[in-house]
């Protein structure tokens, strides 16, 4: 049988501080990660952050000395590739596009992006559609050429990993199910990988509070993507009950999911080799309970 901790790892965000090596690395020892993410620039900004070519090495060596550690980067929160503002759209594909190449350099198997909103009056359906469909031929004509990019670098290269969102606002990915249309606007693409984030799904309906609730969202995901286009779980617990479409984080086990799901997701088939990221409250503090729980619910899974 796959070692739990290699077939999930568990891990949470990291803060870079002082560099990606001296910084993101000592953080994730300090928090028991067996996996990480980081931002590669600022979160909130549109500055492309250059990098620097010796701590980029130093982060690569850092990763295959604990064992060939995974890690992942995640997009800034203003990119939206559907935004009709062009400022705003042409910014995020840059960004996406910068993302990328830094996770490239520095040995990061895959880049998280939200699925974005479209912007459109909500009273108007008929504009809204329009909106709609006009925000997925953007997100096609952003995102093809640099699926392409990827495929054409090989396997090594990292994966786009879309993020459906909890529903707030005009979302163009909201759940499972709006997965359909949006891995369709970019053909299916094989570089194309899904980030599920338990809070979000939850939020956007998904019955984890449910027995079975788990395992019937991850078998909806294979249904929807196909086998292997699941690559990363984001690990959530919720503030606010199912349905809500509020992206509200809470630790695992104190909101309205609870450990059920979590030890129920642990086992499906789909999560074989998938790690799991923390975006939880106080995840990456060396005294948190949330790394240990998670692993702890791993080996009941795997039991």
């Amino acid at each position: 049988m796959l070692d739990p901790a290699r077939r999930n790892p568990v891990g949470t965000h990291v803060t870079v501080g002082k560099g990606l090596a001296s910084g993101a690395l000592l953080a994730a020892d300090a928090a028991g990660c067996e996996t990480l993410q980081v931002f590669v620039g600022n979160p909130r900004g549109w500055a492309c952050s250059p990098g620097k070519p010796a701590e980029d090495r130093a982060f690569r060596a850092g990763l295959e000395a604990r064992g060939g550690m995974r890690a992942f980067v995640h997009t800034p929160y203003l990119v939206n590739l559907g935004s009709p503002t062009p400022a705003t759209y042409e910014r995020s594909v840059a960004v996406v596009a910068h993302n990328l190449r830094r996770a490239a350099e520095i040995g990061a198997e895959g880049v998280v992006v939200h699925t974005g909103s479209y912007v459109a009056p909500a009273e108007d359906d008929a504009a809204g559609q329009a909106r709609h469909d006009a925000a997925l031929r953007q997100v096609r004509e952003a995102l093809l050429p640099l699926l392409d990019d990827l495929g054409a670098a090989g396997d090594d290269a990292p994966w786009l990993l879309l993020e459906p969102t909890a529903g707030q606002g005009r979302s163009l990915c909201a759940g499972v199910d709006d997965l359909a249309a949006y891995l369709e606007a970019l053909d299916h693409h094989p570089r194309a990988g899904i980030c599920l984030d338990t809070c979000h799904v939850f939020a956007a309906g998904a019955p984890l509070d449910e027995p079975g609730g788990a395992t019937a969202t991850l078998d909806r995901v294979v249904e929807v993507g196909g086998p292997g286009r699941l690559r990363l779980v984001h690990a959530n617990d919720s503030l606010d009950v199912r349905g809500s479409f509020r992206d509200r984080h809470e630790k695992i086990g104190q909101g309205r999911i609870g450990t059920d799901a979590f030890r129920e997701l642990l086992a499906h088939p789909a999560t074989a080799g998938v790690p799991l990221v923390l975006e939880t409250p106080g995840s990456r503090d060396a005294d948190d309970p949330d790394i240990p729980l998670l692993k702890r619910l791993r080996d009941e899974a795997a039991a």
